[in-house]
């Protein structure tokens, strides 16, 4: 039996106690400090009622409590259920409908979007991490009186601890399961294809802890390294930030790097601590990692293609591969992950040809949450899981995605599916029509585009472009409104009268 999430936190604390383990702004908490806050934490969900297995949406941007917060649901037993502070009202409603979470944790810049909910949803507790909330004490103030010991609950291997939703490939909000088992297996996936962490290495994030970032956090805690956590990205910032805390590591999405690339002190700060740059969540630009790995060495960066279902790396690009001729590959297959290549038929295909991307791992997701049908396409018996990317081989066991199985966009290291904009954009009474694509652009990889047929005697004009945009912001996260709008006096369609999005996104980038 392997060690699970719980045990790994447990061993962090008692190898490593009086080291500084967690660092925000000019806060830091060692690890004994953190691993006895989690525990006077989670004693204090436990007596508010919060049991084993209950869903507890977490509200919450980046601060000095997310890590506590975090290591003592898992502590408890707690399903935590994080919820995107960019995403819209309806968003999170839909998520605690979804989820049917009974308890929801907000941090204090989010109070407000807390009482909209609290409006929507007036059945559920809402609970204040910082601030007192519906005549009840701060979280973190009915943590003080509680024990500072681990909780007695009884935790299994295959316990729920992390319910994430992922728009993933299909356009359906799905909710991905990780468990206490699965979570360890991001550890070791961690520690055995990325980075070989020490009790000398520092880890900058930048990104919200929910997202990919988050899952460096456990490995370091292990290993003895130091956490430095940013409320976000900010390029000046951050660059500084390298310097300051001498950090050894960094995870971005491609748009970060460009982000960077771009400042006049990229090519001058100073990063002699820096020993990996770690990056993925979507395809980057030859131009922007050339520009990069100019500056800043070849020898610094490494590559990851995963999903949500099977983090954080299926496949891995590192530095000495980082030449001309494999810059366009994902990587070798990591070390603890199969992946096959199936074709249609679910037959393997010959290397060299396309197939669907196959996997298994210790670190994959245990099913959806509430979603029987599509847990039974998705994943196997013996445990196998459908990634839906398709991908193929070369000759010396390199990874390369030929295309995805749907038409998802990923912009800003975000996932973005074109029917939910659609169907935001029809909304407005002068669209008639409209087709969202992903188009090639040079800092968000790719751009949002909807083109839109507009209704009988509406005229076209940069103050409806605005409009429409601003409409899409209304409904959905900010990230998913439309960075161009097109006006057309039609979309194309396939034979069968179905919207030819290849076509039209074709058709698009060539303009």
């Amino acid at each position: 039996m392997m060690p699970i999430t719980r045990d790994l936190i447990v061993r962090g604390a008692r190898q490593h106690g009086p080291r500084t383990a967690v660092v925000f702004g000019d806060q830091s908490m060692t690890f004994t400090e953190v691993d006895e806050l989690s525990s006077r934490l989670a004693h204090a969900l436990i007596a508010l009622g919060v049991g084993r297995g209950s869903r507890v949406a977490l509200l919450v941007n980046n601060s000095l409590a997310s890590v506590p917060t975090d290591f003592a649901c898992v502590k408890a037993g707690i399903n935590r259920v994080p919820l995107n502070s960019r995403l819209s009202l309806d968003e999170h409603s839909r998520m605690l409908e979804d989820t049917d979470s009974a308890y929801i944790v907000f941090g204090p810049d989010l109070a407000d979007r807390a009482s909209d909910l609290a409006e929507r949803f007036p059945d559920r507790t809402f609970i204040g991490l910082e601030t007192p909330s519906g005549g009840m004490d701060s979280l973190l103030d009915q943590a003080r009186t509680m024990p500072a010991t681990i909780p007695d609950v009884e935790v299994e291997a295959e316990d729920v601890i992390l319910t994430l939703f992922t728009s993933g490939t299909t356009g359906t909000l799905k909710a991905a399961q990780h468990t206490q088992s699965s979570y360890a297996g991001i550890c070791r996936n961690v520690l055995l294809n990325l980075v070989p962490v020490t009790p000398d290495d520092t880890m900058l994030h930048a990104a919200s802890l929910i997202h990919a970032s988050g899952v460096f956090v456990l490995p370091f805690w292990l290993r003895g390294g130091k956490t430095v956590i940013l409320p976000g990205f900010d390029p000046s910032t951050f660059m500084t930030s390298i310097t300051e805390h001498r950090a050894t590591t960094i995870n971005l999405v491609p748009t970060m790097i460009q982000m960077l690339v771009e400042r006049p002190d990229f090519t001058t700060a100073d990063i002699s601590s820096l020993k990996a740059v770690i990056y993925g969540a979507s395809p980057m630009p030859l131009a922007t990692i050339e520009r990069a790995m100019d500056a800043w060495g070849q020898h610094r960066f490494l590559q990851y293609y995963g999903q949500t279902e099977a983090p954080l790396c299926i496949a891995v690009l590192r530095p000495e591969d980082h030449t001309p001729e494999r810059l366009l590959s994902c990587g070798q297959p990591a070390i603890d992950v199969e992946i096959r290549l199936l074709d249609s038929k679910g037959n393997e295909v010959p290397q060299g040809e396309p197939g669907e991307i196959v996997i298994r791992s210790t670190s994959a997701i245990s099913g959806y949450f509430n979603a029987p049908e599509l847990n039974a396409e998705t994943f196997t018996d013996d445990g196998w899981v459908h990634t839906r990317d398709i991908g193929e081989f070369d000759a010396e066991g390199f990874l390369f995605l030929k295309d995805r199985a749907s038409d998802m966009i990923i912009s800003g290291g975000y996932n973005v599916y074109p029917r939910e904009v659609e169907d935001a954009l029809l909304t407005h009474p002068s669209v008639r029509e409209v087709a969202v694509v992903g188009t090639a652009d040079a800092k968000w990889v790719e751009a949002v585009t909807a083109v839109v047929v507009l209704k009988e005697g509406i005229a076209e004009d940069d103050a409806l472009q605005a409009e429409l945009v601003a409409h899409v912001g209304e409904r959905l996260a900010s990230y998913k409104k439309p960075r161009r709008v097109v006006f057309a006096e039609s979309v194309p369609k396939t034979a069968v009268g179905k919207l030819n999005r290849k076509a039209l996104r074709d058709s698009l980038n060539d303009a």
